[in-house]
């Protein structure tokens, strides 16, 4: 009889620590925790408010700086859902040193596993065909994604330029998927 329950109770102990791995392994690569834990950071804009290329259209005087001293709007998109629910605006902006960061306003999404923001050359398609395209091109990862709300600034590298893309995404990383991305225009 003891043997019976001994030959019983092996598969079943191995079978329960099978399952605990396993639990172990998709807790750790899944991180569903991080969907209701929020992360909110408020960067300033460097430097004076932004303008749009060109300025305000109107001259300076003598006691005014010139307007190109401070950011320079150099494109701007809408962020749109894919993934998970994602809104906020993108901004790439000039500073006045010459270099790029990319901006990113109102920004609020859900949080996940290893997002990170990046520059495209994929098209912004809406639903679930807008999901999976962003890595089929060029991309330049400007880093993780400092938090899931608020305003945030990325600096891009300074080979990039930022004529060659066309969008911004949040992207997941571990799952290969955009959460949201903005198409960017390039003001007139």
């Amino acid at each position: 009889m003891g043997n019976v329950r001994e030959r019983l109770t092996r598969p079943v102990v191995a079978g329960l620590l099978v399952a605990v791995a396993l639990a172990g392994a998709g807790l750790y690569w899944f991180q569903p925790w991080t969907l209701w834990q929020d992360e909110t950071v408020q960067e300033a804009l460097p430097g004076a408010a932004a303008l749009p290329v060109g300025g305000s259209g109107s001259e300076p005087t003598a006691s005014e700086p010139p307007e190109a001293a401070g950011p320079v709007t150099v494109a701007t998109g809408e962020l749109i859902s894919h993934e998970h629910h994602t809104s906020g605006t993108v901004r790439l902006l000039r500073l006045a040193d010459g270099s790029h960061i990319a901006r990113l306003e109102g920004l609020d999404t859900s949080n996940g596993p290893d997002l990170r923001v990046w520059l495209t050359d994929a098209p912004v398609k809406e639903g679930r065909d807008g999901w999976h395209v962003f890595d089929d091109g060029a991309y330049e990862s400007l880093g993780k994604l400092k938090g899931n709300k608020g305003d945030q600034n990325y600096r891009l590298p300074p080979h990039v330029d930022p004529a060659d893309f066309t969008s911004l995404t949040i992207w997941c990383d571990r799952f290969d998927v955009s959460f949201g991305a903005a198409e960017l225009t390039r003001p007139v």
